[in-house]
């Protein structure tokens, strides 16, 4: 019987803790990434440039072009008028004059032999952009982070109000029920009585509205994330180590790093544009008069087979006007990356600020909570004596509650300033 009643207990302790579960900040963020419909365009850049990559590559492979046409021409080359007056009879009538009309079916043939670094510098592009594609969607999703924040703190600041506020709902029922004994002994009035009941009655308000408040929070958290929240569910107040550290890691300098790589790639790809060409060719064809046999006057197969090479020596200065305007955009970058960096700075400075004044408003609120009690005890004994009113009473428990409030506020806050700036550096809570 013993053995069975300790499995029953771990069975029940064990169901208990599976019941409440422990929800993170870090498995949040993970979870609304995920989540979001952002996420999905990380592998979609990636497949869209992987065929990007393919249609590239390809341009090293021949280009088989089917080309026919027939056409009439109304004067051709006639030699036997040429060769009428030379003194060799019969040569004139033996050649044939050329054909009016011609006729030709080819398979053209082009196969690029060097070209000046052009795939390669298209490649290069091609990858620049899906970096600056991906990095672009991690800074998107960076924004949830802040959402998360505001959703996760305020819960547990609801929360954390509700048990204080349960707390005292349940030292006024305490108390009212003394008052009562007090009224019947004829210590106090009925009117004390009533201004508890309306305390009370004002703390239930004061739940209920919390209970919304919350449950509404825990469902938009919900549909943010994507995990199973409610009611049961324990935040853990995460630990943000290392958030005083130097250095910035925000995804958005990192894509302004990376739009100044994919520059640098178009800059590699204009130069590719004045290099020399060089290419292969070869036509199969069909036709009448075969080739260039112009004497011939019927259907024959032929071909040509060659090599050429192309070099743009002057471009009226396009390479050169292209290259400055990347040079300028360039700038624009930089720019653009230094008041980031200063604005992320100026910000960090600020929070550091407000968390200083937190981490003292903390540390007093502890000795004013222990003041508001000894207060509060003392109020107590003159309520019951009839010294004070119930009034007076509830005045000084206010004030208690109130500070014990604050200092939930304080704390929580303070936990919410230090995981902002691990944001604002670009680090993320353990």
């Amino acid at each position: 019987m013993r053995k069975l009643l300790i499995v029953y207990i771990l069975t029940y302790s064990c169901t208990l803790i599976n019941a409440q579960e422990i929800i993170t900040l870090k498995q949040c963020y993970d979870a609304a990434y995920s989540a979001s419909s952002l996420a999905r365009e990380k592998g979609a850049y990636s497949e869209i440039s992987s065929i990007k990559q393919q249609n590239i590559s390809k341009g090293w492979l021949p280009s088989l072009d089917l080309n026919g046409s027939a056409f009439y021409n109304s004067d051709v080359v006639d030699l036997s008028v040429a060769l009428g007056n030379l003194p060799v009879p019969g040569i004139a009538g033996a050649i044939r004059p050329m054909p009016h009309d011609q006729y030709k079916i080819t398979l053209d043939i082009n196969q690029v032999i060097f070209d000046g670094g052009a795939v390669r510098g298209a490649r290069g592009m091609e990858q620049a952009e899906q970096r600056v594609n991906e990095k672009q969607t991690e800074t998107d999703l960076y924004k949830l982070k802040s959402q998360v924040n505001t959703y996760y703190f305020t819960i547990m600041l609801l929360r954390r109000q509700k048990e204080l506020v349960s707390i005292y709902h349940e030292l006024l029922d305490k108390r009212m029920r003394s008052v009562r004994s007090a009224i019947e002994n004829g210590v106090l009035l009925r009117s004390d009585a009533d201004v508890l009941q309306s305390e009370l009655i004002n703390l239930d308000q004061q739940l209920s509205e919390n209970d919304i408040k919350t449950s509404s929070l825990i469902t938009v958290l919900s549909s943010l994330t994507g995990l199973k929240i409610d009611s049961s569910s324990q935040f853990e107040t995460p630990v943000s180590a290392g958030a005083d550290s130097a250095g910035l890691n925000r995804p958005e300098l990192e894509l302004l790093d990376m739009r100044r790589e994919q520059l640098s790639a178009g800059e590699a790809l204009v130069s590719s544009k004045r290099m020399p060409k060089a290419f292969g060719f070869a036509t199969l064809g069909y036709g009448n008069p075969p080739g260039s046999n112009f004497f011939m006057d019927q259907f024959d197969t032929y071909y040509i087979i060659g090599a050429g090479v192309k070099w743009n020596i002057f471009d009226w200065n396009r390479a050169k006007n292209e290259k400055q305007v990347i040079t300028l955009q360039k700038g624009i970058i930089d720019g653009r990356k230094a008041d980031l960096t200063d604005n992320l700075n100026r910000q960090i400075e600020m929070k550091k600020s407000e968390i200083v004044t937190l981490e003292k408003l903390v540390i007093s609120d502890s000795a004013l909570v222990q003041v508001r009690k000894r207060i509060t005890a003392s109020a107590e004994s003159q309520h019951l004596n009839g010294t004070i009113t119930a009034t007076e009473y509830l005045n000084i428990l206010n004030n208690e509650k109130q500070a014990l409030i604050n200092s939930e506020i304080h704390r929580i806050n303070l936990a919410l300033a230090r995981v902002e700036l691990l944001n604002i550096t670009g680090k993320e809570p353990e």
